[in-house]
């Protein structure tokens, strides 16, 4: 059963209907016509495979930072620790929003400047990855627009919420390895994402899955040019649950590599993140506790990073 198509095409009315479909049943859902050039997307996976293909001494020279921006060795990351018997199949790369590191802002976690590859070595590296970064960037925008008209909110809600987003790209390499579910190896280990909007563009290999119904695995694969968007933990908390935020995991059954480019659409660090007046019947209690975005996302970093932990500490 494939999850629903939001159309950018269609009708304001008619895509925040769809979506709210989306998100209720599914918390899954594919974006098509959103204006972003599939050449960029070509050029942006070229850039990622060139860069995974360094030697591991190189990429470790921009290896993650205090401000989570840098390279992930394979293994760094365990998103199902209850499960798994190692770390997931994977490297990776994080991206953030530029911050100077001397600035106010600089001075929060998960916020900095950004690691590039040696330009020696990947000339037009950076400018392809910022290039798509900021495309990726505007279409939250103007996803977050539609979400808020699906809620009943003014389509300009949720904008005093992203003046400052944390917003994080991340490249994967999915070694050719063969996930093993029974004996707890998997590309990415089962999870909800934490924050907001996941954007997801992969290199066409199956292996993402959901659980929707607490039991059954189902495929969710990719549709050429269209963008699979889910929702994280934070939108389930602001949506008192209404909205879903899904199980998934990454399982490799085909023994060949696999690249994806997760975009991480989250709000300002310091946003209050509570049960929307819109989403509680009269004399309903909230069924989270008040939150930040950066409370929550610092919370659920630390259990699933080697060593975050300590390197936000130091």
């Amino acid at each position: 059963m494939q999850v629903p198509v939001v159309s950018l095409a269609a009708p304001e009315a008619e895509a925040a209907a769809v979506l709210r479909r989306a998100c209720i049943e599914d918390g899954f859902f594919y974006l098509t016509d959103h204006g972003i050039p599939e050449e960029l997307v070509a050029q942006t996976f070229e850039q990622q495979r060139a860069f995974f293909s360094l030697p591991l001494q190189d990429k470790m020279r921009i290896a993650a930072n205090k401000a989570y921006r840098g390279y992930t060795p394979f293994a760094d990351e365990t998103l199902d620790p209850q499960h798994s018997k190692r770390g997931d199949t994977h490297e990776g790369l994080y991206y953030g929003r530029h911050v100077d590191e001397d600035s106010e802002e600089g001075k929060l976690p998960l916020h900095g400047p950004n690691q590039w590859p040696d330009e020696a070595l990947l000339p037009g590296y950076r400018r392809v990855t910022e290039a798509y970064w900021q495309a990726v960037r505007q279409l939250g925008g103007r996803l977050l627009r539609l979400l808020a008209l699906s809620l009943g909110l003014p389509a300009d809600y949720f904008a005093p919420y992203f003046t400052q987003p944390m917003l994080f790209l991340r490249p994967l390499h999915y070694s050719a390895e063969k996930s093993d579910v029974s004996d707890g190896l998997f590309g990415a280990g089962a999870h909800t994402d934490y924050g907001m909007l996941t954007f997801l563009r992969t290199d066409g290999e199956p292996g993402l899955q959901i659980c929707t119904d607490g039991a059954t695995w189902r495929d969710v694969l990719p549709i050429p040019g269209a963008f699979i968007v889910n929702l994280g933990d934070m939108l389930c908390r602001w949506t008192n649950g209404l909205y879903r935020s899904t199980l998934h995991r990454v399982v490799n059954t085909t023994g060949r590599e696999r690249y994806s480019c997760a975009y991480f659409f989250e709000p300002n660090f310091d946003a209050r993140v509570e049960a929307l007046p819109q989403c509680l019947e009269p004399g309903e209690e909230p069924k989270f506790l008040p939150t930040t975005a950066g409370a929550h996302i610092l919370e659920r970093y630390n259990a699933t990073h080697a060593g975050y932990g300590a390197a936000t500490a130091s």
